[in-house]
């Protein structure tokens, strides 16, 4: 098991709060990290998983069940399964407020995060399990261009070939297309058409979104083109990377990116099943920049926000970090130890007036050039953000 840096966010949740929620998309370890973490904990707990019946069974009365165990931490996974569970926890909660009594786990419905926002504001904690970062991924000496390959999954991740890592990854892309989003979001799901929806998503990977070119290409309309990017970046799947526009003085462009979150699975989609078979594709770039993107927002505090900046005279910038309403970072992404640094770059610098920028590579020295520091990946995580935040 891949130890993540998760786990200790979560017993300081646990130490804080009454409930932490933790969300992140089918597969990714929440379970697993739950019951390792259950065992080293100094409190008597109780894991029920709402996907069996039996476990159902036992919340036929849940006041009666919480009562019982509200001296116990009471693990309860896939609980979009029973929403009515919230309005339950409240006044549960209420009558016996004490830090670490329930740590819900669940796939990112929006039954669920709406629920625990209208029942458990002030009570809860919400934490994101996302893929294996670099930095996990380095203590178990896996290179991080075998993390860009396969993808944040640890089953993936952990396969001992290429091949088989592929053949995983297509089976989760099956299941979630099958049955995951299904249960998710219900009928308004169709199987056909949210595997193509994703198969274009992956190959207009980090473009600027078109609601229409999907829209014509998929025979449906614009609305449910757009509900169907919202129910795959509710499920973790997607990321949908905003435009910074505020106080801009140039016109910019204002639709978002969107990006396969997990690059394994992007990967999966397009059929790339090696290192040099990736490097020699057309996605290969904007693959680099969607992986760094979601390997530099995991680091991030909930107070800095990241998004991208492109005005219709050419200056751009692959990713904007926010706080509040100001920048405070200015990143250029390069699938290149020696980047060439376009005009645009310097213009966004104007415009947002930040006196430095950074030109993330995968393995480039750290090094200057004029206002800008060209740094790889790692230095930028490990040196650089830490002083930004």
């Amino acid at each position: 098991m891949i130890q993540r840096a998760t786990t200790e966010r979560i017993r300081k949740g646990l130490r804080a709060y009454p409930a932490v929620v933790l969300l992140g998309p089918r597969q990714i370890g929440k379970s697993t990290l739950v019951l390792a973490l259950a065992k080293i904990i100094k409190k008597k707990n109780i894991f029920l998983d709402l996907e069996k019946q039996s476990d159902q069974r036992k919340l036929h009365d849940p006041e009666v069940f919480f009562k019982s165990y509200q001296d116990h931490l009471v693990v309860i996974d896939e609980v979009q399964f029973m929403p009515e569970l919230f309005t339950t926890l409240r006044p549960v909660i209420d009558e016996y407020r004490k830090p670490g009594r329930f740590l819900l786990l669940g796939s990112a419905s929006p039954e669920l995060v709406k629920g625990v926002s209208e029942s458990l504001a002030g009570r809860v904690l919400y934490l994101e399990l996302a893929g294996v970062t670099i930095q996990e991924a380095a203590a178990y000496k896996i290179d991080n261009n075998v993390v860009w390959l396969k993808g944040g999954f640890p089953a993936s991740l952990t396969m001992r070939s290429a091949a088989l890592s592929l053949q995983w990854r297509k089976q989760l892309i099956r299941s979630f297309v099958e049955r995951d989003l299904t249960a998710l979001f219900g009928k308004e799901i169709s199987e056909s058409t949210v595997r193509n929806f994703w198969q274009m998503v992956a190959h207009q990977q980090g473009r600027i979104w078109n609601a229409n070119q999907f829209s014509k290409s998929l025979g449906v309309t614009s609305p449910t083109v757009k509900r169907y990017l919202q129910f795959m970046q509710a499920a973790f799947l997607l990321r949908v990377v905003e435009p910074w526009f505020v106080n801009a003085t140039k016109r910019v462009v204002k639709s978002p990116k969107v990006y396969v979150r997990d690059t394994g699975l992007l990967h999966a989609l397009l059929d790339i099943d090696s290192y040099p078979a990736l490097l020699g594709h057309p996605v290969a770039g904007t693959s680099w920049e969607g992986f760094v993107i979601e390997q530099v927002v995991q680091h991030l505090p909930e107070t800095v926000r990241p998004f991208f900046y492109r005005t219709h005279h050419g200056a751009e910038a692959d990713l904007i970090l926010v706080k509040g309403i100001k920048p405070i970072a200015v990143i250029e992404i390069k699938l290149t130890n020696a980047p060439v640094i376009a005009k645009g770059f310097y213009e966004v610098l104007e415009d947002l007036k930040l006196k430095q920028g950074f030109v993330i590579t995968p393995s480039s020295d750290t090094y200057p050039q004029k206002q800008i520091t060209i740094c790889s990946l790692e230095a930028f995580i490990n040196q650089f953000l830490p002083k930004l935040k």
